[in-house]
């Protein structure tokens, strides 16, 4: 199964909703299934319009620990408090013992392991939801939900892919929905990619968040194209990102006009060329090329 990965750097220049579109086109010649993983606000479920009483009946899972301590073995030395990298322990003065703050800790384990007396130990967390759904566009997508407060987004994605990959039902494509950024969930979003789709936007956060985005990819080796999205909104710096991507030997494959109808289309939760047939002709055309650029003897695994 070839994986396609859409990334953006950065938030709210329409990733989502032109996954979305790419999927639907996609699925009209190929057999598909979709990974949201950006597990810290998963949103490509509701375009599809799959409602929140789906996504709340996932089934919870655990990815990571929490420290715990035993008062009874403990000696007050405070060491736990003194290495704790994220300063998620406090001292209470009642107790004279150390005690875990509220949404603090990251379970990385140094606390238990520098405690001289095993007054520590690490305890698994229910720290998200994991689902997967079938679309009325005869596909499936697969989603996971981080618990507020809770860490290991990275960990969560790689078990979304995971799911992904087991309900396949010897899909040839998934496509993966990344999180904006290049932290954790980004990377394992990347990570394992036969190609990776950068959409992008004219302006200066949009323009340097695409540089980072293209950073991290090329780290991993995989091939990469950019979609400018809202293109008509600043022609100075579409100027500035055809001179980067001609830089970097990346080829810009589409640019899309500022619509309104790419807000409409989430307000009703439908894919954009749902919302807008005018605008299918121009994702297909896209999703021709992905297609063809993932199975092309010259595309490097």
């Amino acid at each position: 199964m070839k994986q396609i990965t859409v990334l953006s750097g950065k938030g709210g220049v329409g990733k989502s909703s032109i996954c979305a579109s790419l999927a639907v086109c996609i699925s009209k010649t190929r057999k598909i299934i979709c990974a949201d993983c950006d597990v810290d606000a998963s949103n490509l479920p509701l375009v599809f319009g799959v409602g929140q009483e789906s996504m709340s009946n996932a089934r919870e899972i655990s990815t990571g620990n929490i420290a715990r301590f035993n008062p009874d073995k403990c000696i007050s030395c405070r060491k736990c408090i003194d290495m704790c990298f994220f300063d998620a322990i406090e001292w209470d003065e009642g107790t004279n013992k150390p005690a875990l703050k509220d949404f603090g800790c990251e379970g990385c384990g140094v606390c238990q392991l520098v405690c001289p007396s095993g007054a520590v130990e690490l305890a698994s967390v229910k720290n998200a939801k994991i689902g997967i759904e079938k679309i009325k566009y005869g596909f499936y997508v697969v989603f996971g939900q981080l618990k507020m407060g809770q860490s290991g987004s990275g960990k969560i994605v790689s078990e979304v892919k995971k799911l992904a990959m087991s309900n396949s039902e010897n899909a040839e494509i998934m496509l993966v929905d990344s999180a904006a950024g290049i932290g954790c969930s980004v990377i394992a979003s990347v990570a394992g990619s036969d190609y990776c789709l950068v959409v992008t936007e004219p302006t200066p956060s949009g323009f340097s968040d695409l540089k980072r985005a293209v950073e991290l990819i090329s780290y991993f080796n995989i091939p990469c194209d950019i979609i400018i999205n809202k293109f008509d909104l600043n022609a100075d710096y579409v100027g500035q990102i055809h001179a980067f991507a001609d830089e970097k030997g990346i080829r810009i494959i589409s640019k899309i006009h500022y619509d309104k109808s790419f807000g409409d289309a989430l307000v009703n939760m439908v894919p954009v060329i749902v919302y807008n047939p005018e605008l299918e002709k121009l994702f297909c055309r896209i999703a021709d090329f992905l297609i063809e650029k993932i199975y092309s003897s010259s595309s490097p695994a």
